[in-house]
C-alpha cells in the first residue's frame, strides 16, 4: 500500500509546536546566563534563519514561495504501509512508514538544507560551512548550495571521513570542500589532537571547528543540520504531509516512532501530531546505545558543540566532552538532545528506547527482506522499536497503527550491511564512568 499526496495539498506553512506546548522552554543561553538575542546569533546564521530560532508565537511559519515551488520538485513524498513486514512478524498491528529517501540529496535532511542556502544566498552569504557525522547532512548541503550558486565546506568526522568515504566522495562530486575532523587548521582539532593524535573525532568537535571558521568569516555562515528549533521547523513538512496521508488511509496512529540524533527527524514526524494524539497515544525516541543521551544523560545547560563556541542550550546531554565509541550510525554519535524534544521527555510527553548497533542492524535486515527497502543505519534504530512494538501488539492482540520514519535511502551505507553480514561490526557501549565524568564538566550557568 502506497498513499501519495496531491501536490496541491503540499503545506505551505512550516509548523512550529512552541505555541502549542502547555510548558514552558529554556532559551538559548550565554555562559553569563543570559538568554541569547538576534545580535549574538548574527555572525552564526542569515537574519531569516535567526528569527525563526527565536519564534515562540506563531504557531505557522508561511514558506516563501520560490522555496514552496522547490519543494514541490520531490514533496509530497509517500507514505507506505509495510504489510510484507507485518506478515512476516505475524502481528495485528498496522506499519507505516514515512520515506524521505526521494529528496535529490537521498536524505530527509535535504528539506532543511534547501531553506539555509535560499536564505544565506539571499543575503549575500559566499559559503556555508557545516558538520557531518556520516555524510548526509553534508551531501544535503552541498547539493542546496549548488542550487542558489554558492560554496560549500564541511568538517566530516574523522571516522566516518575514513570509513564512509562514500558520503565524501559525494560532498565532493557535489562540489563541496570536504576536512577530516579533528583538523589541525584549527584551535579546536589542534587541541584535540594534541591530546590523541589518533583522535576518531566527533560531531561536537566537528561543530566546533565548523563553529570556529564561520565566525571569523564576513563572508559565511555556519548551517545546522540538526538540534536547533529552526532546522525542526523545517522538517515538520514530513509530518504534516503524514497527518494528511494517514488520514487518506484511514488510520490515526496510536504510536509514532523516530530514531533521535540530535531531534530534528524525530520532531519533524512527531510535532505535527502532538494535539491530535489519540487519547493513550505514544511518541517514541529511539537512540544508540553508544550516546543515550535520554536514558543516561542530564538535563541542564551544555554546550552544543565540544569547544562552547555555540550557545548554551538546556538539553539532555551526556556532556559536550564525551566521545561517543564509534558506531556505524555516524549521525547519532552527539552528546545531546534538542531542547524541544528534551523538553518533551523532560515533561513525559514522548518515551525514549536505546538499542545496539547490532540489534538495529538485525531489525534493518529483516525490514529489508521483507520489503525490498534497505534502510540506513540510522532508520535501522527505529526500526527495531517497530517491530517490538508489533510483536507486543501481537502478544497482546491489539490492532494499533505504528508510524515510523525511514529518514533515509541506503545508497551510502552498502558495505555498512556487508560489514554486519560478515560478522564484523560489533557492539560498542557507552561508557557510565566516562559519561559521569563528562557531565561533572557541564559549564555553570546563572539563570537568575
Amino acid at each position: 500500500m502506497r498513499v501519495t499526496l496531491d501536490i496541491k495539498k503540499l503545506p505551505d506553512k512550516w509548523y512550529n509546536i512552541i505555541p502549542d506546548l502547555e510548558f514552558e522552554v529554556a532559551p538559548p543561553m550565554s555562559p553569563s546566563g543570559y538568554p541569547l538575542g538576534f545580535h549574538d546569533l548574527e555572525p552564526l546564521a542569515s537574519h531569516a534563519i535567526i528569527e525563526q530560532e527565536l519564534e515562540k508565537d506563531k504557531r505557522e511559519v508561511q514558506i516563501p514561495g520560490e522555496l514552496h515551488d522547490l519543494y514541490k520538485e520531490w514533496r509530497p513524498t509517500p507514505l507506505h504501509r509495510a504489510e510484507r513486514l507485518e506478515k512476516r512478524l505475524g502481528t495485528p498491528a498496522r506499519i507505516f512508514y514515512k520515506y524521505e529517501g526521494g529528496s535529490p540529496s537521498g536524505s530527509y535532511e535535504f528539506n532543511t538544507a534547501v531553506v539555509q542556502a535560499f536564505y544565506a544566498s539571499h543575503e549575500g552569504t559566499k559559503q556555508l560551512i557545516a558538520a557531518t557525522g556520516n555524510g548526509e547532512w553534508g551531501a544535503s548541503l552541498a547539493a542546496a548550495c549548488n542550487y542558489f550558486d554558492i560554496k560549500c565546506k564541511v568538517y566530516m568526522v574523522r571516522a566516518s571521513y575514513e570509513e564512509r568515504a562514500y558520503g565524501r566522495y559525494v560532498m565532493e562530486l557535489l562540489g563541496a570542500e570536504v576536512v577530516p575532523s579533528p583538523n589541525e587548521s584549527t584551535r579546536t582539532g589542534s587541541r584535540v589532537l594534541s591530546q590523541d593524535p589518533d583522535s576518531s573525532g566527533s560531531l561536537g568537535i566537528a561543530l566546533s571547528e565548523a563553529f570556529e571558521e564561520a565566525s571569523k568569516r564576513d563572508d559565511a555562515k555556519f548551517a545546522w543540520g540538526t538540534v536547533m528549533n529552526y532546522v525542526i521547523l523545517h522538517q515538520t513538512l514530513i509530518g504534516l504531509e503524514a497527518r494528511l496521508q494517514m488520514k487518506e488511509a484511514g488510520a490515526q496512529p496510536d504510536i509514532c516512532i523516530s530514531a533521535v540524533g540530535g531531534g530534528s527527524g524525530f520532531g519533524g514526524l512527531v510535532f505535527p501530531f502532538y494535539h491530535e494524539r489519540k487519547e493513550g497515544g505514544r511518541f517514541i525516541a529511539v537512540e544508540t546505545a553508544s550516546a543515550p543521551s535520554l536514558s543516561k544523560g542530564r538535563f541542564a545547560y551544555d554546550y552544543s558543540d565540544s569547544d562552547g563556541f555555540a550557545p548554551l542550550l538546556k538539553m539532555y546531554t551526556i556532556g559536550h566532552g564525551y566521545v561517543p565509541p564509534n558506531i556505524r550510525a555516524g549521525g547519532m554519535r552527539y552528546h545531546g538532545i534538542s531542547p524541544l524534544v528534551s523538553a518533551l521527555y523532560r515533561e513525559k510527553r514522548i518515551e525514549a528506547k536505546t538499542y545496539t548497533q547490532r540489534q538495529a542492524f538485525e531489525a534493518g535486515l529483516e525490514f529489508a527482506r521483507a520489503e525490498g527497502f534497505v534502510p540506513s543505519p540510522e532508520s535501522s534504530y527505529a526500526i527495531k522499536a517497530v517491530v517490538d512494538e508489533a510483536l507486543a501488539c501481537k502478544e497482546r492482540k491489539e490492532r494499533k497503527n505504528i508510524l515510523f520514519l525511514l529518514s533515509t535511502n541506503s545508497n551510502l551505507d552498502i558495505a555498512i550491511f556487508k560489514d554486519f553480514l560478515e560478522g564484523a561490526v560489533e557492539d560498542r557501549l557507552a561508557s557510565d564512568e566516562r559519561i559521569d565524568a563528562a557531565v561533572k564538566d557541564l559549564p555553570q550557568v546563572a539563570t537568575g
